[in-house]
């Protein structure tokens, strides 16, 4: 039996899950009002939970002998224990989407801009998005708000109500 938004709860986790990672990779949709409203406060939380523990690592040394015996250090900065939960918490929440080749970019050139990135939306999540809005909730003082729904009018063919929803 369908509930909100004339979906089954399987059908709509799923329908917030692909517009959550198209929202955060391209960072605006066009999608119905509702489901715009719906999608608003899944997202929002996403992003605070990521900017809560965006800035925690732990730098690690190991000691290695190399070929000739010398004892070599090794530096490698990896995540927190917080941070791994708030991350695999959020990939639970999203889709991984893949990197693209750009138009005129060779494959050998895509291949090593992506060699070491095995999930390009949690590196932009944990890289770009949270950052810059933990800098904006230090600026202004305020958390939330990430989002903005622009109403565009009712779409031809069905006379849904159509809405841009981006981030700000």
């Amino acid at each position: 039996m369908p509930g909100k938004l004339g979906k089954t709860a399987e059908q709509r986790q799923a329908m917030l899950r692909n517009q959550a990672s198209e929202l955060l990779w391209y960072g605006k949709i066009t999608t119905t009002e509702a489901r715009a409203k719906a999608l608003q406060p899944y997202v929002e939380k996403i992003i605070t939970k990521a900017m809560k523990v965006y800035d925690q690592n732990e730098e690690t040394s190991v000691v290695t002998k190399d070929k000739k015996g010398k004892e070599v250090t090794t530096k490698s900065i990896k995540d927190s224990p917080k941070k791994l939960a708030a991350r695999r918490a959020i990939m639970s929440k999203l889709r991984d989407l893949q990197e693209v080749k750009g138009f005129n970019e060779k494959k050998s050139d895509f291949r090593k801009r992506t060699a070491d990135i095995k999930h390009p939306l949690m590196e932009k999540l944990f890289n770009e998005i949270a950052p810059k809005y933990a800098q904006r909730a230090e600026e202004l003082g305020q958390g939330g708000g990430y989002t903005r729904i622009y109403l565009l009018g009712s779409r031809r063919g069905d006379g849904a109500e159509e809405a841009i929803i981006e981030l700000v």
